[in-house]
């Protein structure tokens, strides 16, 4: 079966401006070695720690038809060698081009939490009868957005590309490069705040992403923050007129009715501008909720059909390291289990209220503990340690029965927990898992989350192997 190409050599050397060497046709684009496919073709990047250039050959022993390089790879025959003076600027440029092939809504999503989530549920909710390119995992900086765009196949109906940030100007460039007809804030909150002054500096970074709003294009902004008033006053200053505002407030565009929590999902009655909806999100949580409303703000915003994204909200699973559910088995008979939240990617204190609080949604009124793991929150700059302990009043809020935390921030939580609740802090993880381990039973919610510095996946990979094969076949994800 013939694949239509992603690119030719041709294009690529008009792209940028070198010479041609060979023919050939590429079908994907990729900056990893360890990761190339057959028919790709590589960008061999310079990084602070690592020369792509390095690894050329073995992307083009794996099944590259050619890579980008900025200098000879010796030994290595040049018609494998695209060469131009700068691989960043020519990644660059291949995504600008991949950009302006296509006619079709491009939508982008940033926020200080949920973005690389909301992006997978509105690929869900648009992919159900339209093809749909979408950044993969949280491609949001200068590397990820130009490889999302120059991976954009000609032939998609719809663009996703989340945009991220942790510094003041980083994304009016990016937003510039996707060009985008919907930009959307998922929330504004203390992350990264080592790098501002102060809330309102992180939504002025924020509402960069509006820099590069196509004519005539639309913001999506949540009603509830505190900062939707800075950032709607933003789009306006930029002359951006269409803004869509979501929220549990009824004067929102987009609002809730009402919403029931289930083990495993959210049920919802939602306003959608004017139109009443009844669908399910395939997640459990206040918050899925709110970004469920801003998707089918963004599905509205480019003539989707708001019956199909409820559907496919419903599909959603959760993501590897965000939400995903384990039942860990503990016996051979498979009687004896724990059920393993896995919410380690990353923390900051909006997205650790938002574990918590759907730590606290899944088991309700039944006799079992609630288990939180905790590790630091990073780039939180002086207000760390007050961030850091103003935890213990929500843990005490959900009625969180035991805490297991690690790391120095972590410490300032341990001095103002109850004394009942607090499970220990761990001079390393190695000490936390031992204690853990020794401490569960059957029938306890454990959800493990913290910073990725932390390290806490590797918490949940030794809960992960706590159960035997046998077992693991029955692991819920």
């Amino acid at each position: 079966m013939s694949l239509t190409p992603l690119w030719s050599s041709a294009e690529v050397a008009k792209v940028l401006d070198c010479r041609e060497e060979a023919s050939w046709q590429c079908q994907g684009v990729s900056i990893d070695s360890r990761t190339v496919e057959t028919g790709d073709l590589f960008f061999a990047l310079i990084g602070p720690h690592s020369d792509g250039h390095d690894y050329v050959k073995m992307a083009v022993a794996r099944g590259a038809v050619a890579a980008v390089v900025s200098k000879p790879v010796k030994g290595l025959d040049p018609k494998f060698q695209v060469k131009v003076d700068d691989v960043q600027q020519a990644l660059n440029k291949l995504g600008e081009a991949g950009r302006a092939r296509v006619d079709i809504p491009i939508i982008a999503v940033t926020g200080s939490v949920g973005k690389t989530g909301t992006k997978e549920a509105l690929k869900c909710a648009l992919s159900r009868n339209k093809k749909v390119h979408a950044s993969v995992l949280s491609y949001n900086n200068d590397i990820g957005v130009p490889l999302s765009l120059a991976r954009m196949p000609r032939d998609v109906d719809y663009g996703i590309f989340e945009l991220g940030m942790n510094h003041a100007g980083e994304l009016g460039p990016l937003s510039k490069m996707v060009r985008p007809h919907v930009a959307m804030i998922t929330t504004v909150e203390l992350a990264h705040s080592e790098f501002f002054e102060n809330i309102e500096a992180i939504a002025d970074a924020k509402a960069e992403i509006f820099e590069g709003l196509e004519p005539g294009g639309t913001v999506i902004l949540n009603h509830d923050n505190p900062q939707f008033t800075r950032l709607s006053d933003a789009a306006k200053t930029r002359g951006i007129d269409h803004i869509i505002s979501f929220g549990s407030d009824e004067s929102a565009h987009i609002h809730v009715i009402r919403q029931v929590f289930h083990p495993t999902c959210s049920c919802v009655i939602a306003q959608v501008m004017g139109q009443i909806m009844t669908f399910k999100v395939g997640m459990l949580g206040h918050h899925w909720v709110m970004n469920s409303l801003a998707i089918l703000g963004a599905v509205k915003a480019v003539n989707g059909d708001l019956g199909l994204a409820g559907l496919g909200l419903a599909e959603m699973q959760p993501l590897k390291g965000r939400g995903r559910r384990h039942q860990i088995f503990l016996d051979p008979t498979n009687e004896a289990s724990i059920l393993l939240i896995d919410e380690s990617y990353n923390a900051n204190p909006a997205s650790m209220r938002a574990a918590l609080q759907t730590l606290q949604q899944t088991t309700p009124q039944h006799k079992v503990r609630r288990i939180a793991v905790l590790g630091d929150m990073g780039e939180l700059g002086d207000q760390s340690a007050m961030l850091h302990a103003a935890l213990a009043d929500v843990l005490k809020e959900k009625n969180i029965d035991r805490v297991y935390m690690v790391g120095p921030q972590m410490k300032y939580l341990s001095d103002r927990l109850d004394k009942f609740r607090n499970a220990g802090h761990f001079p390393d993880r190695e000490a936390l898992e031992s204690a853990l381990l020794r401490d569960l039973r059957s029938g306890d919610v454990v959800m493990v989350k913290g910073s990725n510095a932390s390290g806490m996946g590797k918490v949940v990979d030794k809960i992960l192997d706590l159960e035997g094969p046998v077992a693991k076949q029955a692991a819920a994800g």
